[in-house]
């Protein structure tokens, strides 16, 4: 089976919302809510892949010393293992807008539940309850 290494961030507002993002059609899982990041090319590190993510799909520039990372998940999918570190971020530049025709919500930790999201996504809920 293959190993799949993706980053993920939770982008977190100063009213302490989380940022997620929509799949769009087309995508696997679409239509189900994640946070922002993806995979990593060949050679690059994990913070050098979020950095570059979240600029391509929301258009933000965020400096590494702003990312901190929080957990991660490991979970089997029937046709990989997705290995995702999920970082936290308060602090960036510019407007988060959808570059990619994704819907975005800020949400609160207590209601991300409320999305539908990818299977390995949701261990990492209760990390951002604790934290927010």
């Amino acid at each position: 089976m293959n190993l799949t290494l993706v980053v993920a961030c939770a982008l977190i507002d100063p009213d302490n919302r989380v940022l997620i993002a929509q799949r769009p059609e087309g995508k696997a899982m679409a239509g189900l809510w994640e946070f922002p990041g993806g995979k990593l090319n060949a050679g690059e590190r994990p913070e050098d892949a979020l950095i570059r993510e979240l600029h391509e799909e929301l258009g933000i520039t965020v400096r590494e010393a702003c990312l901190a990372p929080l957990t991660f998940a490991s979970h089997a999918y029937a046709s990989f293992h997705l290995l995702m570190p999920l970082y936290i971020c308060r602090r960036w530049e510019g407007n988060v807008i959808a570059r990619e025709g994704q819907q975005l919500a800020w949400v609160r930790a207590t209601r991300l539940r409320d999305y539908p999201m990818p299977p390995a996504d949701l261990p990492l809920i209760p990390h951002l309850e604790d934290l927010l």
